[in-house]
């Protein structure tokens, strides 16, 4: 008994389709890539900012290795201050305009709302090495961190990291002292 052509291509479609699907999503599913972030951080690299300004002045700098991000820490005497944290092409002074060469593939400006001056204007902290505020050899994620200035109640400093980096900043603050915390994360 011949076979016609309909015969024939039906089950060959059918065994076809049933047979390829399942194939066809497994082979979609193997090649998505997970969705699940670096170590779970989802923080983003635009800028972030406070506005409120405090008197307390700021007293140290300094930072740590995490098994996921480099962190650096400001403390401060009293309340927890204002801040912008953002990427910026250039480094630039606050007081004098010009640049300021920062280590890295990527640039983190830090404005503090706190003077690192007393009311009396004496000096609360001052870095050791302007250029090398704290040692951050060794790490996995910061590249340098610089002192420019402290005025009018700002103070600002530069963060070379190695690349554009998700970035979160966060303060803390216990009865009289507070932190303000920058943590980079080492990859996307």
């Amino acid at each position: 008994m011949p076979l016609t052509s309909r015969a024939v291509v039906r089950p060959l479609l059918l065994a076809l389709v049933v047979g390829t699907v399942p194939l066809t999503a497994a082979a979609a599913t193997a090649s998505t890539p997970a969705a699940t972030p670096y170590c779970g951080i989802r923080w983003g690299s635009l800028a972030k900012t406070s506005s409120t300004s405090v008197a307390g002045p700021i007293t140290n700098v300094r930072s740590g290795r995490h098994a996921c991000y480099d962190r650096l820490v400001i403390d401060l005497k009293g309340k927890a201050p204002g801040y912008t944290v953002k990427y910026v092409n250039t480094f630039t002074g606050a007081a004098s305009g010009l640049p300021i060469p920062l280590r890295g593939g990527a640039k983190l400006s830090v404005t503090v709302n706190a003077p690192a001056y007393t009311p009396k204007g004496t000096a609360s902290y001052t870095p050791a090495h302007r250029a090398e505020v704290v040692d951050v050899t060794g790490y996995r994620t910061f590249r340098q961190v610089r002192w420019d200035s402290s005025f009018e109640g700002q103070t600002q400093l530069g963060l070379g990291v190695r690349a554009r980096l998700p970035f979160r900043v966060f303060t803390l603050q216990d009865a009289t002292t507070s932190r303000l915390v920058i943590d980079v994360a080492h990859h996307w």
